[in-house]
């Protein structure tokens, strides 16, 4: 039994994963999918001082208090950060990362650095310190690239806003056992917005695509959840 982590990107919450989770769960493994601190049930605490150190924090926390061990590091999006500074924390708690659709840093970058698209959200922070979630575009790009009215709703139903420090604050990718985990690179190669640029991925690390926009546990649930469970 292998226990995956979920971890959400930016402006979402826990409840993106609800379709994944049943799937990991049905094949026999455990699955959480918890939300970072400011979103979901936990949205009470958007605050200035919530950073990529909070989030990372949350998230190894959670992997001491369950005393989880083998654990399949999933992180969407924005939490391709959180995900590279919890392995520097628990490395040996880790047997796979998995970056989905994701930025991929190296020590002592922020987001900005990861994506410079990212600085504009940053200029435009509503009290210098929040940036609400992204416009719907129109189709095939539509919100997050989910473009079904039912879906659409859905996801906006569970958005907040996202905490300008969890975008300038670097992370720490300083312990050399990071690098030894194995790593999936899972790409949503449809509906790509303008100014979205991706790192090329090293040799040697694996690269799985799905035909489908950014937010894939909810356009292609099923199709994710065969991929992670390659990693199983």
């Amino acid at each position: 039994m292998t226990t995956f982590l979920l971890v959400h990107g930016a402006w979402h919450s826990g409840r993106s994963w609800d379709r994944v989770v049943p799937l990991l769960e049905a094949a026999g493994h455990r699955a959480f999918a918890p939300s970072l601190t400011g979103y979901g049930d936990k949205a009470h605490l958007l605050a200035p001082d919530v950073g990529l150190g909070t989030h990372v924090d949350d998230i190894a926390g959670l992997i001491e208090g369950e005393q989880l061990d083998d654990v399949v590091l999933v992180g969407h999006s924005y939490a391709g950060m959180v995900v590279s500074g919890v392995a520097n924390r628990v490395p040996e708690r880790i047997v796979h990362l998995v970056y989905l659709d994701a930025m991929v840093p190296e020590d002592g970058e922020t987001a900005i650095d990861v994506m410079p698209i990212s600085k504009q959200l940053v200029d435009a922070a509503v009290d210098g310190w929040r940036v609400p979630p992204l416009p719907e575009l129109p189709p095939p790009l539509g919100l997050f690239g989910v473009t079904d009215p039912d879906d659409v709703a859905w996801l906006r139903s569970m958005l907040s806003d996202q905490p300008v420090r969890c975008l300038t604050e670097p992370v720490r990718l300083d312990d050399p056992a990071v690098r030894a985990i194995p790593r999936t690179h899972i790409h949503c190669v449809a509906g790509r917005p303008e100014g979205i640029t991706r790192r090329p991925v090293p040799a040697g690390e694996r690269v799985r695509e799905l035909p489908t926009g950014h937010d894939c546990m909810i356009t292609m649930p099923a199709e994710l959840a065969g991929l992670l469970l390659e990693t199983s």
